[in-house]
């Protein structure tokens, strides 16, 4: 598969942005300030970052046993999406209900899309999907598994089948991976060349970092990388998520704390009478409620906020797991309201 043949033409010319990284005594170069403060150790703020992360993608790379070559930072994994588009275009092709950045920088760019609602069991209708991605020829299908706002992660299987038939780039954005059961579809890298990984720090406690990565073969890197404004990452994120990567067993405590937080959750929710919640890979749990306007209104008048999904997935509401202390919390208001 030749990448090129799908990159913009007025990409194709474009050169990438080089920052050097020289090292000297005095650095008077880049219009900076001599004068800065530690905030953290290491980090001086009067100067540039690393534009290419390199001590965090190396970080990143090695807990995912690949190359650092195949990973590109991004401030967040919403500007990785941005630069997606903006290096390809569209059309764009995803399902729906999902995360909605895929829709709205597609709009901001000026691209065509095209939504695919899920099945009733929140699974990719394939018929649909197929008759599209031929109909629409997508250069780009983003897959969010598993899924915002619906939790759930879509059938592997058929996941497989679009990245097989896609004549474009499949996107399959793992925000929320490390919560699920499901292997991630990194593995698949090798054998298809058109297939694009998303991960991102915020989900496991970072979202005040605005760190994301995207997985991808050499060529894909190659071409987003020339979109992707210098110094994206600043030098406080880099250096907290480095310090924080290597604390590889206190993530996997955390990790499994709120997915043991969130089969209670679950198990609890299930008991009450008007509550339907739907099965979970991530971090958060869907639930269908009767009058779900008043359940989220006097939920938040009791002090808890959760996130209403009115326009998105009727009828229904979605609530991140907590501590402990806030998940009781939770459970405890919901049961005095329905």
């Amino acid at each position: 598969m030749d990448i090129k043949k799908l990159v913009k033409p007025n990409v194709l010319k474009l050169k990438a942005y080089q920052a050097e990284e020289i090292h000297c005594k005095v650095k008077l170069d880049a219009n900076e300030s001599p004068y800065g403060f530690r905030v953290l150790h290491n980090v001086q703020t009067n100067k540039y970052p690393d534009p290419e992360a390199k001590e965090l993608r190396t970080l990143f790379a090695r807990g995912l046993k690949i190359r650092a070559e195949n990973v590109l930072h991004g401030n967040g994994s919403d500007e990785l999406i941005y630069n997606l588009i903006t290096t390809f275009g569209g059309p764009v092709l995803y399902p729906v209900p999902t995360f909605s950045m895929y829709g709205i920088i597609s709009q901001a760019l000026d691209q065509k899309f095209k939504e695919i609602a899920l099945d009733e069991k929140f699974d990719l209708d394939m018929d649909k999907m197929n008759k599209h991605m031929i109909i629409s020829k997508a250069k780009l299908i983003f897959l969010s598994s598993p899924n915002n706002p619906t939790g759930n992660s879509f059938s592997s299987e058929r996941i497989l089948q679009i990245i097989k038939r896609s004549k474009g780039i499949v996107v399959v954005d793992e925000a929320y991976q490390q919560f699920s059961s499901r292997k991630s579809f990194i593995p698949l890298l090798k054998k298809h060349k058109n297939l694009v990984i998303l991960r991102t720090l915020s989900k496991i406690g970072l979202a005040g970092l605005r760190t994301g990565f995207m997985i991808a073969h050499r060529d894909i890197i190659h071409e987003v990388n020339k979109v992707r404004l210098p110094f994206n990452v600043n030098s406080l994120s880099q250096k907290v998520a480095i310090d924080t990567l290597k604390k590889t067993r206190e993530l996997k405590t955390r990790i499994s704390t709120i997915v043991s937080e969130r089969k209670k959750l679950f198990k609890e929710m299930s008991k009450m009478n008007g509550i339907s919640p739907f099965p979970s890979d991530a971090n958060f749990i869907l639930f269908r409620v009767n009058n779900p306007d008043k359940i989220y209104k006097d939920l938040l008048k009791r002090g808890v906020l959760i996130r209403n999904m009115k326009g998105i997935a009727g009828g229904c509401l979605r609530v991140t797991v907590g501590t402990p202390a806030e998940n009781n919390m939770f459970i405890k208001n919901l049961l005095q309201l329905v």
